[in-house]
């Protein structure tokens, strides 16, 4: 006879070590993962070799990489022309919106992996979101992610049957520091991720850019060496 099914739960997955911890957190919670990666017309896609990375580490169920093109709108150091800033004080970084900032970017990824998790019959949404380590984002912010979760469980029909998701957000209270620990506990190989906003052909990270900081801050408080690789510290 066999046991409960396993719960599904789609995570989203940069390859960065925010959603890494968060794809390790939804699989110890006994979720089968499905992880979902975009190849947006980010300057970083770099990081989607490291989501493919951690997503075979962490060995889940499915990665699916999706192809939507941001680089039209632009508006963004990430999909434009715009210039990466670097060397920020880090207790200036999320004093105001950096130009790093994706217009709706965390909206759409939310909505791709909505549509999914009702094709798969999933409840869970996991993503990697944090308020408190972070560069000001606004959709980082849990009263951001309590909207999208009640337009969620009104705009499907999973929804309106009374089989709406829960968005996950496990980071969201965490300090880069704690992010970095609990990673640790759970296995996360840090060294597969890539955090970097601006980083070189070859993958390194620019050890410069808000992302880069935070990281480092983040790893130097834990205690932990930072395995990434880094063109400059």
């Amino acid at each position: 006879m066999s046991g409960p099914a396993v719960p599904k739960a789609v995570v989203l997955l940069s390859g960065g070590m925010d959603s890494s911890t968060t794809a390790a957190i939804a699989g110890r919670q006994g979720f089968e993962v499905h992880a979902l990666s975009f190849r947006y017309g980010q300057r970083h896609a770099v990081e989607l070799e490291a989501a493919r990375r951690v997503a075979a580490a962490l060995g889940v169920a499915q990665h699916v990489v999706l192809d939507i093109d941001l680089r039209a709108f632009g508006g963004s150091a990430l999909t434009g022309d715009l210039v990466v800033p670097k060397d920020t004080p880090v207790e200036r970084i999320g004093a105001e919106i950096p130009v790093t900032y994706v217009p709706a970017r965390n909206t759409i990824f939310l909505s791709f992996a909505l549509a999914w998790a009702e094709v798969l019959g999933a409840r869970d949404i996991f993503i990697g979101a944090n308020a408190l380590d972070y560069s000001g984002y606004p959709d980082c912010r849990p009263e951001f992610i309590a909207a999208f979760e009640r337009m969620a469980n009104l705009g499907t029909r999973a929804g309106v049957e009374g089989a709406g998701v829960r968005v996950h957000t496990p980071l969201i209270a965490l300090s880069k520091r704690e992010i970095v620990l609990k990673g640790t506990e759970l296995g996360v190989d840090f060294a597969l991720t890539s955090t970097c906003y601006d980083p070189a052909p070859d993958g390194a990270a620019c050890g410069r850019c808000e992302a880069c900081s935070l990281r480092l801050r983040g790893f130097r408080e834990a205690g932990v060496e930072d395995p990434a690789n880094y063109r400059t510290r």
